[in-house]
């Protein structure tokens, strides 16, 4: 994807497919907000362009070339792995939909169980969110007394990482530490769980 009318056309095929905006949101490795600004100027103006309107203030990650490629994917996650602190940790939990193979194969080379979580945005379309749950798989490993990383492709606004971190302590888990391959919100910690990153996305002019 090279510009933003790419990214408008990527939401749209999503959107016909029958993902929620919260699931574009995932896909396209932007916030909810960009996601719903994309299938909404793309349905204000079919065929046309972004030019007219001022999208959200957003950076969109594409990390296709690592995750079309086991053998890359595996060389990745042996990096994140290494980010995370040695700890005597029993599990590895993967925030679906992309943090999943990152976390089988962090899970793997670490020796721990696996664990995945379907965020509550996977849900999300123009009902509140606060009426949704998350939910962990039961065909993987239950969370109830396990120390754990956390893993997932991108932290954005922090909301999902927040949430699953959430959701693990409510099931008895203990969070150790979350891994992940970009950093949008620029963040050592979140719910006082320490954060890793390959790559830490800062903008120039933040104001912190």
């Amino acid at each position: 994807m090279k510009n933003i009318d790419d990214l408008m056309h990527s939401a749209v095929e999503l959107a016909e497919r029958g993902l929620s905006k919260g699931e574009i949101a995932d896909e396209l490795n932007v916030s909810r907000e960009t996601a719903s600004w994309l299938v909404e100027r793309s349905e204000a103006s079919p065929g046309g362009t972004s030019a007219a309107l001022d999208g959200p203030e957003d950076i969109h990650v594409d990390w296709n070339a690592i995750g079309k490629s086991a053998d890359r994917l595996s060389h990745v996650c042996a990096a994140m792995a290494d980010l995370l602190p040695e700890d005597a940790v029993d599990l590895t939990v993967g925030i679906e939909k992309a943090g999943v193979p990152l976390a089988t194969t962090i899970s793997q080379r670490l020796g721990t169980d696996l664990g995945t979580y379907a965020p509550r945005k996977h849900q999300w379309n123009d009902s509140d969110m606060a009426d949704l749950d998350g939910a962990f798989s039961r065909n993987f490993a239950q969370m109830e007394g396990q120390r754990c990383y956390v893993v997932d492709d991108t932290i954005t606004t922090g909301t999902t990482m927040t949430e699953s971190i959430e959701s693990i302590r409510q099931e008895g888990a203990e969070p150790v530490a979350c891994v992940v391959l970009v950093d949008k919100k620029g963040t050592d910690e979140i719910a006082g769980v320490p954060v890793r990153s390959l790559v830490q996305v800062i903008r120039v002019g933040d104001d912190e």
